[in-house]
């Protein structure tokens, strides 16, 4: 077997950290603050409050998370640097109204989020995770990160004695038969009392979330949960050439872009103090259903966040007056790299994949191209990509759809036609995606991790002799 590398088990305490995008981002802050990055509000005013050489970061509703790292050169109308990931994978979530009781069972309402492969959460050992809203004094409300680490539910299959067609296809409604077991009545009337019944939830949920919060039940006033399998995410196959979890799409490519800005930001990185560029990432939530949210990709976030930028001064000398065209000046030198998983070619499906590209595990970094999404990886992206690629030696490889298939889409070709930025989408190889347990090669994450830091420090220069007008 090979030796696991150091970036691979960090990765691993990762994504086990984070089942839910309110953890990832928690785990995401908590790194950036180990690595001198300082909070910032995007309610308070930015101007005098930014230098060359620092870093930032800030959070919007928890679930999105945006850092940058100033250039030692940077003046106002340089360029930012731009890696775009998102923190949510397909999940159930907790209805509003979850309380559920049949024949004997308390269930929990659940409804499901983005296109999961919901056959693969049936016979699962299940919790949950997520973020909750309590009162902490009177009329004050404050949100708290809740994880119980124990398996609480279950949703069970039907016996292939009942169902003997399941040998041909395994079918199910996603309202009547994806709803998880909590705990058989019996049992959950034990210490039952009439003060703590609940119109919404069972009283015993809510009990168990507020012994994990340290609260009462009735300080509970609302909450966002995810489903997740309580199975820790590892290193697998026979040379340990696997990694086995959950949420690899898309926690994969969020570690990697915020583990490059933390190495090419560190205190001794002279990379930055030359830089004459802005190094930024932003992890959003809700990709999963379309990123049409105040804190998704199809928001204005990166817009207004790269418009404050812009006319911080920050680098600008004395009282110089900021040009009226600054924020066009400073799109048209930045660039942005949507990162977000890709397909490996698949052993025992190799038929639904082009034949000349097939993309192979440990075999690099994903170019995903696409004729019908043009505004996303061109000829002279792709370029800019090949260009940083070489300064650590970093191998890629290209995705392409077969013409009788359809593809997804991500974040980049959205923010690229929104923003009017050059922009390339990339992303690591992997089986299983939107599966509760997927599959990725463990050296990949070196590879994107590498890709990424010769990005933020390199783009600059290569931007000067990339001239696409």
């Amino acid at each position: 077997a090979t030796e696991t590398k150091k970036e691979v088990t960090d990765f691993i305490k990762f994504v086990n950290e984070s089942p839910s995008p309110y953890h990832a981002v928690e785990e995401a802050r908590l790194r950036l603050v180990e690595a001198g990055y300082e909070e910032i509000k995007e309610r308070d005013c930015w101007i005098g409050k930014l230098r060359n050489n620092g870093k930032y970061y800030f959070t919007r509703n928890k679930s999105t998370i945006v850092a940058f790292a100033v250039g030692g050169k940077y003046v106002p109308g340089n360029g930012v640097s731009i890696v775009g990931a998102h923190t949510d994978s397909p999940c159930l979530k907790v209805k509003p109204i979850s309380k559920k009781q049949n024949y004997g069972y308390l269930q929990l309402g659940v409804q499901v989020y983005g296109g999961g492969l919901w056959h693969t959460w049936f016979d699962r050992d299940l919790s949950i995770a997520g973020r909750v809203m309590v009162e902490t004094s009177e009329n004050k409300f404050e949100h708290k990160l809740v994880k119980i680490a124990r398996p609480i539910l279950r949703v069970p299959t039907l016996a292939i004695h009942l169902d003997r067609g399941v040998h041909e296809a395994f079918k199910f409604n996603n309202e009547t038969h994806l709803i998880p077991l909590l705990a058989t009545v019996t049992k959950s009337l034990i210490g039952d009392s009439d003060e703590e019944k609940n119109e919404k939830h069972h009283p015993i949920f809510l009990n168990l979330l507020a012994e994990e919060l340290g609260c009462n039940a009735n300080k509970i006033h609302d909450f966002e949960l995810c489903l997740y399998d309580t199975q820790p995410s590892t290193i697998g196959g026979l040379c340990n050439e696997f990694i086995f979890s959950a949420r690899l799409d898309n926690l994969m490519m969020s570690f990697t872009a915020l583990t490059a800005l933390i190495n090419c930001t560190r205190d001794t990185s002279e990379t930055l103090c030359n830089d004459s560029n802005i190094r930024l990432i932003s992890l959003f939530d809700n990709e999963e259903v379309g990123s049409q949210s105040a804190y998704g990709a199809g928001s204005s976030l990166l817009e207004s966040t790269l418009r404050r930028l812009c006319s911080s001064k920050v680098g600008a000398a004395g009282n110089v007056e900021i040009s009226q065209t600054i924020f066009e000046e400073t799109i048209h030198k930045s660039f942005l790299i949507s990162a977000d998983m890709a397909h490996a070619v698949h052993p025992n499906y190799c038929e639904k994949y082009e034949e000349n590209h097939r993309p192979q595990m440990h075999e690099g970094v994903v170019l995903k191209i696409n004729a019908n999404q043009r505004y996303a990886t061109t000829a002279t992206t792709s370029l800019v990509l090949r260009e940083a690629a070489k300064k650590y030696n970093v191998p890629l490889q290209e995705f392409v759809v077969k013409n009788d298939s359809p593809c997804g889409s991500t974040i980049g070709p959205m923010m690229s036609s929104n923003l009017g930025i050059r922009t390339v989408d990339i992303g690591n190889p992997q089986l299983s995606m939107h599966s509760i347990r997927e599959i990725a090669g463990t050296d990949d994450v070196d590879h994107a991790i590498k890709l990424l830091q010769g990005f933020f420090e390199d783009f600059a220069k290569i931007d000067q002799n990339v001239i696409i007008d």
